[in-house]
Formats: structure tokens, sequence, C-alpha cells
């Protein structure tokens, strides 16, 4: 689970301006932090299989931002690929 605080470090990483907390980098660095914590407890506890059903329902979400990023405007997709260290 992401706290308050982490939330708000991810968010100033790659907000676009003072006050963004719903562009689509804002919400593909916050699934992103999720989907790695997922996978951390997932990684423990294998036979968690409805924690995993949400983890592919994050992974989903999280590439449809991306392809909609990508689309609409390919420079600030690869810095945010970029930013997150995530593959094309």
């Amino acid at each position: 689970m992401i706290t308050k605080t982490k939330k708000s470090k991810i968010i100033k990483t790659v907000q676009v301006h003072d006050t963004d907390t719903g562009s689509p980098e804002v919400q593909v660095a916050i699934l992103s932090r999720r989907i790695d914590e997922l996978a951390a407890h997932l990684k423990k506890n294998a036979k968690d299989n409805h924690s995993r059903r949400g983890l592919l329902q994050m992974v989903a979400d999280r590439k449809k931002h991306m392809k909609y990023l990508e689309k609409k405007n390919p420079k600030r997709y690869s810095a945010l690929v970029k930013t997150l260290g995530l593959k094309k």
C-alpha cells in the first residue's frame, strides 16, 4: 500500500505543473509503484489469486494510459519511459 507521503513524492517527480494530480504521467507513475509493490507481495504469496487478478488489471490500466500518452504526445511519452525506467 502506498502512503500519502510516498504518493506525493511520486507525483512530484513526474507532474507536469504544480497542481497536477491526474495527468497520464502521474497515473502511470502511481500505477507502476503499486504494481511493483504487488509483484513483491505475490513473490511471497504465490497462491494469492485475488491479488494476482488486481495486478493484471493494474498492468492493463497502465498499458492503456501509456498507449494514450504515446498517441497524444510522443515527447512526453518518451520522457516518462526514461524517468520511470519502463520498457516499450
